[in-house]
């Protein structure tokens, strides 16, 4: 017997928030973090200094980037509190390279910055709603999948461009399947000001 009247409805969704930041960087900017002296990572390259937002050179794309911030705090999370950038550093991925799946700790959003033109494929970063070992792998069938039953999300970045989403969510880079280097910016966000109820005996100044 075929159900024929049902209907299907979401209960939760996980956003993440994309942003044009290309009037705040300059070229000199361009240049200074293409400069900035890089260290091995896992699988690429990450900047020695992981504050380069403090660096002076680089006002401008610190505050757009905190501006964007604002916006996902009051208009995504719909939230009172502020969110400041924590850390911040450079990436390179060589060709060949890319990211592993990971998530981000002490950090309640995250984001990347292509703050140099992507190379062509420009390499998609690839998001994973599960967060942990799963016992009983149920992925739906291709033909099937939606953004209800979808195990994976993936978007293609642009040029110039911020993205943003909730540090717990794993995310990974594909390789770099260009002759050319790809550039990013990553950063950690926490909030401040005071969460929870006095009266309650829950409230937290941060």
């Amino acid at each position: 017997m075929t159900l024929k009247k049902y209907n299907v409805q979401p209960l939760f969704a996980i956003p993440y928030m994309r942003a044009d930041l290309s009037h705040a960087i300059t070229p000199e900017q361009v240049e200074f973090i293409q400069n900035l002296k890089m260290v091995p990572n896992q699988t690429n390259l990450i900047s020695e200094n992981l504050y380069i937002f403090e660096e002076p050179e680089l006002k401008s794309i610190k505050e757009a980037v905190q501006h964007a911030l604002d916006t996902y705090a009051s208009e995504v999370m719909g939230i009172p509190q502020k969110l400041y950038v924590t850390q911040s550093w450079s990436l390179i991925n060589e060709p060949g390279q890319g990211m592993h799946g990971h998530a981000h700790s002490n950090s309640i959003v995250s984001g990347s910055l292509y703050y140099a033109p992507l190379p062509n494929p420009p390499s998609k970063m690839v998001f994973d709603k599960h967060t942990a070992y799963r016992q009983l792998v149920l992925n739906p069938l291709k033909e099937k999948q939606n953004i209800y039953n979808t195990p994976l999300n993936v978007v293609e970045p642009k040029d110039h461009e911020i993205l943003m989403f909730p540090s717990e969510l794993t995310h990974q880079v594909e390789p770099n399947m260009s002759k050319e280097r790809r550039y990013s910016i990553a950063f950690n966000a926490f909030v401040k000001g005071t969460l929870g109820d006095f009266r309650d005996v829950s409230q937290l100044t941060l």
